[in-house]
């Protein structure tokens, strides 16, 4: 019986030092998993399509004359003539050209995610537009040796053809998938511009003449807006930006001259009108991007 019982307590013993041994023994449990951060979804090549609205802002355009020959020796009217001079005082005005219209076209870029909520990139695009105006100036003067009264009337036209840009672009990512950006450089568009000067006088010798002069170019200038981005999927984004536009002022020139039925020269005028081509772009886009990485969260494997 005693022998029963000591063999019990040794047995006991064994099993209680093995648990505490085992206890002390290091763990051989595999480590957590944790997953690297995704990698930047705003990295890489986009391009997309744009439609929007714009808005001419400088609406003036100003015409200034000048005589550039009378006739001083009276033998056309039996006095001495300064129609030159009435011709050129009965245009110098200001016209409207102020308007609306469509622009629509494509943009193309690439964007550079850093720091995790900052990006920069560079974007170019070229669109067409609807963007044209109309109007008319009109103006009279008395010639003071016949007391003949000149009307002259410049009828405007203004036309944007298209108009494209190439810029950087700076942004904060608000959120992963929202964007919040600035954009600024090179502005370029074809631009139209047309004078016609009609003028008619008083005196029973004086014929109407009539004279046009236009300006068509490409130019030149700069562009500055902002907008917001919202990647809504890994590959497609949208966009709403406003952009203002400054192509510089450009003139169209012309010299109107007339003669009295004998053939004498009665007068010869120079007219010159300047307008600014500028103003103002809000539109909404739509981007598809090239992913370098692909947005699914790696996982480690052990």
């Amino acid at each position: 019986m005693n022998k029963s019982i000591i063999s019990a307590a040794a047995i006991a013993l064994a099993l209680s030092a093995g648990s505490a041994l085992a206890a002390d023994l290091p763990s051989l449990k595999a480590p957590p998993v944790i997953a690297p951060p995704p990698p930047p979804l705003w990295t890489g090549f986009y391009f997309g399509a744009n439609l929007g609205g714009i808005f001419g802002a400088s609406s003036g355009a100003s015409t200034s004359a000048s005589p550039i020959f009378n006739d001083t020796t009276g033998a056309a009217l039996g006095a001495p003539s300064y129609f030159g001079t009435a011709s050129a005082a009965s245009i110098a005005s200001n016209a409207s050209l102020s308007n609306t219209g469509v622009i629509g076209g494509g943009q193309i870029g690439y964007n550079w995610q850093f720091n995790n909520s900052f990006l920069a990139g560079l974007e170019a695009d070229i669109q067409g537009t609807t963007l044209s105006s109309n109007a008319s100036a009109s103006g009279a003067a008395t010639e003071p040796s016949t007391g003949s009264l000149v009307s002259t009337t410049s009828n405007l036209s203004k036309t944007l053809n298209y108009l494209g840009t190439v810029r950087g672009r700076l942004g904060f990512l608000v959120t992963p998938t929202l964007l919040v950006f600035g954009s600024g450089g090179l502005a370029y568009g074809g631009v139209t511009f047309t004078n016609g000067v009609f003028q008619t006088s008083s005196n029973a010798n004086f014929p109407f003449s009539a004279v046009s002069a236009n300006y068509s170019d490409a130019r030149i200038g700069w562009a500055a807006g902002g907008g917001v981005e919202w990647l809504f999927s890994p590959n497609w984004s949208a966009k709403v930006e406003y952009l203002y536009y400054d192509l510089g002022a450009a003139s169209a020139a012309n010299a109107l001259s007339a003669a009295i039925p004998a053939g004498n020269l009665l007068y010869g005028s120079f007219y010159q009108t300047s307008t600014h081509f500028n103003g103002q772009v809000v539109r909404a886009g739509l981007n598809y991007h090239f992913q370098w990485f692909s947005p699914a969260t790696v996982v480690a494997k052990y």
